[in-house]
This record gives structure tokens, sequence and C-alpha cells, in this order.
């Protein structure tokens, strides 16, 4: 009976998610008849105590019951992915505490968090994977369609009462919690003090600044950014109202991006052409930030991550949440989840919820604060003197407020190169928003609807 069931089971998790259901059905057919009384096994990447309710709307939602007994499997040993860097030397702190309390062995490997999901759908069924990965949030959508993770069953509510709005909803899925998050990024305006003594609230004051400091000819901009790098572009669409999938990112049949709120957004950006006369692949993330620390630029927009390499730099620059556009609202940004995963492969799935619980605790975020200088998605910890006292924290903590999380259903993935293509087209072509951002979206239509097919 449960060769018969693993065998359905791989059958699942290789083919499209609107035939799921078929098979579930045939499954349950076959282990009918298969069994010889008893109590059916659920496999692990199901959970144990599923149910079914219905939301206001009266759709159907699978809500996970939590396990809050959790006791580590016989002989459990955890192999975790999580990237190379200030990631693993936090982990290796987080694991000598875990072993001597729970006596389970952890083995920790450098891998990617972009590269995990991609690994792990080989290295999973040959029972080689990691228990327990890394991956960002906007993976979820592809990472349960391909049946490679397990739901949250033992903190989902915690994740939901005491993590950031955007953390929960990065890791949820239908009502049901899957991952383990462990920090919120954004990006948000660094400033040269030199040029700007005052961080810019409005783009009518770097205009402004322009006027006096700009000179092409020495490649010396007010302002720059990665302009077809739609990642930081869309907040400028999202000022005007526009959106990538509407019901907050999840309805993949509702694309937003060539609505009028979006056209008027995108107008409102194309004004800083006049400022900054240049090609957009003269105006790529590499290239602003060596201008800026060459003290040429007076502000750019970026990430946490770039903190570090203009303190190196030894610039004399401050962070400070995005500017007002010219509807005088703050301009919005895309925010990122980073997250910690449960194989849907895993031989322990309790040891691996347990580790998760514990390094997710709100002294282990915090701990991770300290190493990795990445923004715990906990809503307490922003209080903490660590995190509101710094310079070059707090600023992201505050654009942080105006994010909107990237979608995490699968169809985000036609997202990118039409969207990216389309501030191109708009800012060295001078094409229309209106038709730049119609190519786009429909090009995302397209896409989805023959994923349908």
């Amino acid at each position: 009976m449960q060769t018969i069931a693993k065998t359905i089971l791989k059958l699942v998790r290789g083919i499209h998610m609107k035939k799921i259901l078929s098979l579930m059905l045939m499954m349950v057919m076959v282990l009918s008849l298969a069994a010889c009384g008893g109590e059916k096994q659920k496999p692990a990447s199901q959970g144990d105590s599923n149910q079914e309710v219905t939301d206001d709307s009266g759709k159907k939602e699978d809500q996970v019951e939590e396990d809050n007994d959790l006791k580590p499997e016989d002989g459990a040993e955890l192999l975790v992915w999580e990237s190379e860097g200030p990631e693993q030397e936090w982990l290796k702190e987080m694991v000598v505490d875990f072993e001597a309390k729970y006596g389970v062995k952890v083995n920790l490997e450098a891998v990617g968090a972009v590269d995990a999901e991609e690994r792990l759908a080989q290295d999973g069924p040959a029972g080689v994977g990691a228990d327990i990965f890394a991956a960002p949030h906007d993976h979820l959508g592809s990472l349960i369609s391909a049946g490679l993770v397990q739901p949250n069953t033992n903190t989902g509510e915690r994740i939901k009462n005491d993590f950031m709005d955007a953390a929960y909803s990065a890791v949820s899925y239908q009502g049901t919690v899957y991952g383990y998050p462990t920090a919120i990024e954004t990006y948000a305006l660094f400033y040269n003090k030199d040029i700007f003594p005052e961080a810019p609230t409005s783009y009518d004051e770097i205009i402004a600044k322009a006027d006096e400091f700009n000179d092409a000819n020495a490649n010396k901009y007010a302002f720059m950014w990665d302009i077809q790098n739609a990642y930081y572009s869309h907040s400028f669409i999202a000022n005007g109202g526009g959106y990538v999938f509407g019901q907050g990112g999840t309805d993949k049949d509702d694309v937003g991006l060539d609505n009028d709120g979006a056209v008027a957004g995108a107008k409102d950006m194309l004004r800083l052409k006049e400022i900054l006369p240049v090609n957009s692949t003269d105006s790529t993330t590499q290239i602003i930030e060596g201008l800026f620390d060459e003290g040429k630029v007076g502000a750019i927009i970026d990430g946490p991550w770039a903190v570090q390499g203009r303190k190196d730099a030894g610039l004399n620059f401050g962070v400070a949440p995005l500017p007002k556009m010219s509807n005088g609202q703050q301009q919005p940004s895309f925010s990122g989840i980073r997250v910690l995963w449960v194989s849907a492969y895993t031989k322990y799935p309790n040891a691996s919820k347990l580790f998760l619980d514990f390094i997710t605790s709100d002294e282990a975020l915090l701990k991770r604060f300290e190493v990795t200088s990445q923004i715990p998605p906990v809503k307490a910890l922003a209080d903490a003197e660590e995190i509101k006292n710094d310079e070059f924290v707090s600023p992201f903590l505050d654009q942080a407020e105006y994010a909107v999380p990237m979608p995490s259903i699968s169809q985000v993935q036609y997202m990118w190169d039409p969207y990216g293509a389309a501030f191109g087209s708009m800012w060295n072509d001078g094409v229309a928003p209106e038709e730049a951002l119609k190519k786009a979206a429909d090009a995302m239509r397209d896409s989805i609807t023959a994923e349908e097919e």
C-alpha cells in the first residue's frame, strides 16, 4: 500500500497543478482497494491535520491545525541549505545551541537561495536533498506547484500575529502558512550628505538640485536608479495605482500593470528624464553605485545589501525612505522576504520544524540581525535598540511600512522580462506609457493563458 502511494505522489509532483485534483481522487481509489485495514498514512507534505474551511468570499481554503508538541524523530539528522556568507555564520551559532538542546545533528551546506528550488527538484527525489532550505518568498507558488515544501504546522499562528503583515502574506497560500520568515528587505534612497545636507523628501527637491548640480559631460547627476530593473521601477507605477496582480498579488487573472493608475505613475516617472538624460543601459546598479561612490551622483535607489559597500568607499552618505511623487504620496517599493522552508522530501519533518521554530524566535532573529544586518520581520523587534538606533537600518524599516510584497504565485515569472522591457522602451525610445505597459501586461496575460491550455 505504501509503495503504491509513493508512486502516485511522484507522479503528482511532476505534473501541472490543474491535474492534481484528479490524481488525488485516483489515489484515494487505489488506496481504498489496496488497504487491508488500519489507518492510512498521509504524505508528509500534506501535514497531519488539514481541514477545509471557507473564507468570507466562499472560496475554500486549506487550514493546518498547529502541532505545538513536536518531538524529533529517533536518529534525526538534518541538512540545511543556506547562502554562503553572514547567513551561514549565524546558522553555525544557532546549530551549536540547537544540538545541545535537542541532540539532533545539523549539517550546513552553502547553496544560494535562488538556486535551491531547482536543486531540490533534482536531489529531493533521489533522497540527497536538504531537509531545510532557503529560498525567496516569491518562489512560494512554484514551490507548492512542484510539491517541494511542507506547510508550517507549528508556528503559523505566531507568524500571523507577531510578524509583519508583509511577512505573513509572503509565506501564506489560501490560508495556509508554509515558510519561516527570517528577514524583510526593501529598497530606499541613498543620498550623499555633501550634496544633499538633508535627505530629499520629494522628487521636486531632487529636480531643483539638478539645476545646479548636473553636468552630463562629467557624468554628474542629482539622481540615478536602475531604470530598466522592474524591481526598482515598479515603485513609480505602484505610486499611481498600478499593481502586478489583484487581490493582494494572488489573482493571476487580474493584471494591473496597464491600468490608468499605472500609466499615471509612469508619466510621473518620465519627468525625471529631464534630469537624467541617459540610456537605461548606462544607468544600471553597478554603474550608479560606482558614480555615487565617486561623489558624482547625489542620490540613488538601492537596498540594504549596498550599505557596506558605501561604507567601504568612505562616502559621507545617509539612507532615507523614498521621496514623495507629484501626487504627494510616499513612493511604495517592492519588498522581499527571506524565508526558510521544510522540504517535502525530508525524513525528519518534526526535527526540521523544531529547528526552524528555534531559529526564528525573537532572540534568534535579533542575533541574526547583529550578524547579517538584515531586518527581522517581527513587529516587536522594530523597537529593539539595536535596530531603531541604527542610522543605516531604521530608514529601511520606515520604507517597509509603504512596501508591497512581490507576488509569490508562480505566474510572477511572466512579469520580469516584459515589464523591464517596458521601462526601457518608455525611457529610451519614447514609447507612450499606455502602449509600453499594455504590451507588457498583454505578454503576461498571453503567457498565463498558454499555461492553462
